[in-house]
C-alpha cells in the first residue's frame, strides 16, 4: 500500500448518535494527523469492510445486535490478513469487570469508557494511526530494497550495508513507537498512574509472589468525596485538573515502590507489598485521607474534598486478585458509610450487608412503582392565635412485610440507592394532589404555599423544570409553592445553591431555610439570597425558656429575622412553656407534639370539623419533607 496514503480508522457501532458521535470527536485528530475516518453500524458490516481495505485501528462498540464486539473481534483476528489490527472497545465506563476480561481475550488492545474523553480518545487512536504509517513506510522501503537488490546485484557490498542500517534503525525507532503505544495502553493519560488493566496485571503477579514468600500485601481502594459536586458546580475540566492535583498528592503519600492505579473516575487504587502487618496499611491510609482533605486550588476557586478508603488484605481477605478488589470496594463503602474521609478495613459482615441494602434498594423502588408511600401530615400554629396556618407532610412507608416505616427508617437507604431525587418528586406530587382536593373542597384560601424540603440531589436536577410541570398537571401557581433548603445544605456550596434558589425564586416561588442556627451561616449570605422564612432548628426550642443562653439566641434570631422581612418558624414545640417563651420573643408560627403529632390526610379533616375550622388562613403553608441527603432523620421521622 502507498506510504502516503492516509490510514482509515473504523468506527463500529449500530447506534447512529453514538457512531457520529465517535466520528466527530475523531474529526480534528483526523485533519491533523492525516488519517481518513470509515464507519460500520454492524459487525457484519465492519467485516465486508476489512475485505476490501486495510485499518490503522478499529473502534469497537461492544454491545451490538448480531455480532456483538466481542464476536467481531474475534473474526476479525482470526483472520491472517486483519489479524494485526489493533481493537479498540468502547463500552460503559461501569460495565462489568468479566466484560473487560473478555474482550481482552478476544484481541482488545484497549478499553476506552464512555463518557468518552476526546483528548484520551484522540491520543490513543494517533498512536496506532503513527504505528500504521511507519509500518507501511518500513514494509514500503523494505520493497524498495527487496526490488534493488534484483536490479542491482552487482551493486557494492557498502552500499548494501548502508540500506541494511537504515533499515535496523527504521526497526528500531518501530519498536521504539511499539513500546511508547504498549505504555500508553497500561497507562491512564490524565493522571498517568497504570490504569485498570494494569494493576489487575500487577495485582496478580505481586499475589503470586507473596504467596511463594509467604508475604503479606494491602490492597487500599479510595473513592473521592462530593467529587461529583465540583464536577457539576465548576466543569469537568476543573474536575480533570483536581484529579490531577490528587495524583500529585498521592505519590507523595506513598513509597516509590508502591504501585498507583487509577481505577476509573473518581477511583484511585493503592497496591503495597511486603507489609510487616495490618497496621502499616493504615499509617499509609490515614496518610492518604489527611493530604486529601486539604483545600485544592482550582484557579479563581478553592474547594474541598476527602477520600474514602477501603482496605483488604492478602490472604487474609481474598486469595485472588478479583476477590481482593471487591473486598476493598466493600470496606471503602463502609469508610463512606461511617462519615467519609477516612478508611475502614473489609470484614466478611460486610458481604451479608451489601447483600442486604441490594435487597432493601430493590423494595424502595418496588414500593415506588406500588404507590406504597403516604404522607403524614403535621399542622403548623399561629403562635399567638392558636389557629392552623399549615401543616408539615412527613414521608412514611407501608412495607409489605415490616409494616408501617417512619422516614428514619429508611431515608438514609434511599440516599444510597440514589432515589432521593425521585422521592422527593413523588411526596410533591402528593402533596399538590391532596392539596388541589382541600382546595376543592373549599377548606383552602387562594394564597396558601407548599413547602417543600429540597435535597441536595436535586439542587443538581432539573428542579425548576419539575416544579413547573407538577404546578402545570395540578392547576396551582408558583404562588403556592415555597422551597426549603437546610441552612447546612445551603453553606455546603452556597454559590451553587444560590443560582438555583434564584432561578426557582424568579418564578415566584418562596423559599425558606430550615434548621436554621446548625450551619453557621452570615448575614451577608441571607441578605443575599431570595428567601422569606427561617426555621428555627428544635434542639434551640428544647432548651426553652429555662436556658438563657438558648434564650439569648432564639431573641437574636427571631430580632434578625423580622429585621430582613422573614418569617419566623419554631419546630419541636412540645410544651406551653416554650410556647409561651416563643410568644413573647414575637415568634411568628410553630409546629410540634403540644398540638399535634403527624396524623394522616383523614384524621387532619377530623382536627379540621373538631375546631370549627372550615378553611386555612391566608398566610398558611403546606410543608412537604422530600428525601433529605443530609440525613435529617430527627426532624423527617419525627
Amino acid at each position: 500500500m502507498d506510504p502516503e496514503e492516509n490510514p482509515l480508522v473504523l468506527v463500529v457501532n449500530d447506534d447512529d448518535a453514538s457512531l457520529k458521535a465517535v466520528a466527530a470527536l475523531l474529526e480534528t485528530a483526523a485533519e491533523r494527523l492525516r488519517f481518513t475516518i470509515m464507519t460500520a453500524r454492524s459487525g457484519e458490516e465492519a467485516l465486508r469492510q476489512l475485505l476490501e481495505h486495510e485499518f490503522a485501528t478499529i473502534l469497537l462498540d461492544v454491545n451490538m445486535p448480531g455480532l456483538d464486539g466481542f464476536e467481531t473481534a474475534r473474526l476479525i483476528h482470526g483472520r491472517p490478513r486483519s489479524a494485526a489490527i489493533p481493537i479498540i472497545f468502547l463500552t460503559a465506563h461501569r460495565s462489568d469487570e468479566l466484560d473487560r476480561i473478555k474482550g481482552y481475550e478476544a484481541g482488545a488492545a484497549d478499553y476506552l469508557f464512555t463518557p468518552l474523553v476526546p483528548q484520551v480518545l484522540q491520543a490513543k487512536v494517533g498512536v496506532f494511526v503513527e504505528l500504521c504509517r511507519q509500518r507501511r513506510e518500513l514494509e514500503h522501503k523494505a520493497a524498495l530494497l527487496a526490488d534493488l537488490n534484483r536490479e542491482l546485484q552487482v551493486q557494492r557490498l557498502e552500499d548494501l550495508e548502508r540500506a541494511n542500517a537504515a533499515l535496523q534503525t527504521e526497526v528500531a525507532e518501530r519498536r521504539g513507537a511499539e513500546k511508547l503505544a504498549r505504555e500508553l495502553a497500561l497507562r491512564d493519560t490524565l493522571t498517568g498512574f497504570f490504569n485498570r488493566r494494569s494493576l489487575n496485571d500487577r495485582l496478580a503477579r505481586a499475589i503470586s509472589v507473596a504467596g511463594h514468600q509467604n508475604d503479606r500485601l494491602a490492597l487500599l481502594f479510595l473513592d473521592l468525596d462530593r467529587f461529583k459536586r465540583v464536577n457539576d458546580s465548576l466543569g469537568h475540566d476543573k474536575g480533570d485538573e483536581l484529579l490531577k492535583q490528587v495524583a500529585a498528592r498521592l505519590r507523595c503519600a506513598v513509597r516509590e515502590a508502591d504501585t498507583l492505579a487509577r481505577f476509573g473516575g473518581d477511583e484511585f487504587v493503592v497496591l503495597l507489598e511486603n507489609l510487616h502487618d495490618r497496621d502499616d496499611a493504615a499509617q499509609v491510609a490515614i496518610k492518604i485521607c489527611a493530604a486529601l482533605a486539604q483545600p485544592f486550588e482550582l484557579g479563581a476557586s478553592t474547594v474541598k474534598v476527602s477520600a474514602s478508603v477501603g482496605v483488604s488484605l492478602y490472604p487474609d481477605d481474598g486469595a485472588s486478585a478479583s476477590v481482593l478488589m471487591k473486598n476493598a470496594d466493600l470496606a471503602m463503602y463502609e469508610a463512606k458509610q461511617m462519615g467519609r474521609n477516612g478508611h475502614e478495613f473489609y470484614r466478611e459482615e460486610l458481604n451479608r450487608r451489601l447483600l442486604e441494602r441490594i435487597r432493601h434498594e430493590h423494595e424502595l423502588q418496588q414500593a415506588l412503582e406500588n404507590d406504597e408511600f403516604e404522607l403524614y401530615y403535621q399542622p403548623k400554629v399561629n403562635v399567638v392565635e392558636g389557629t392552623i396556618a399549615g401543616m408539615e407532610a412527613l414521608l412514611r412507608w407501608h412495607h409489605p412485610q415490616l409494616g408501617f416505616l417512619s422516614a428514619e427508617q429508611f431515608m438514609g437507604l434511599a440516599e444510597e440507592a440514589g432515589m432521593l431525587v425521585p422521592l422527593g418528586e413523588w411526596a410533591l406530587r402528593a402533596a399538590c394532589r391532596q392539596a388541589r382536593q382541600w382546595q376543592d373542597a373549599g377548606w383552602l384560601e387562594e394564597t396558601v404555599r407548599i413547602a417543600v424540603n429540597v435535597a441536595e440531589p436535586q439542587l443538581y436536577s432539573a428542579l425548576p423544570d419539575t416544579l413547573a410541570r407538577l404546578l402545570d398537571e395540578h392547576g396551582l401557581s408558583p404562588a403556592h409553592i415555597e422551597l426549603e433548603i437546610t441552612e447546612t445544605l445551603l453553606m455546603r456550596d452556597v454559590d451553587h445553591a444560590a443560582s438555583v434558589l434564584a432561578q426557582i425564586g424568579a418564578t415566584g416561588v418562596s423559599i425558606a431555610v430550615d434548621d436554621f442556627g446548625t450551619g453557621y451561616s452570615s448575614l451577608a449570605i441571607l441578605k443575599a439570597l431570595p428567601i422569606h422564612i427561617l426555621k428555627i432548628d428544635q434542639s434551640f426550642v428544647r432548651d426553652l425558656p429555662h436556658d438563657r443562653d438558648t434564650h439569648a439566641i432564639v431573641t437574636a434570631i427571631v430580632q434578625m429575622a423580622h429585621a430582613l422581612g422573614l418569617n419566623v418558624i419554631a419546630e419541636g414545640v412540645e410544651n406551653e412553656a416554650q410556647l409561651g417563651a416563643l410568644r413573647r420573643l414575637g415568634c411568628d408560627e410553630y409546629q410540634g407534639y403540644l398540638y399535634s403529632k403527624p396524623i394522616p390526610a383523614s384524621e387532619l379533616a377530623k382536627k379540621f370539623s373538631a375546631s370549627g375550622a372550615k378553611r386555612m388562613h391566608g398566610n398558611g403553608r403546606w410543608h412537604v419533607m422530600a428525601a433529605s441527603c443530609d440525613r435529617r432523620l430527627s426532624v423527617v421521622g419525627k
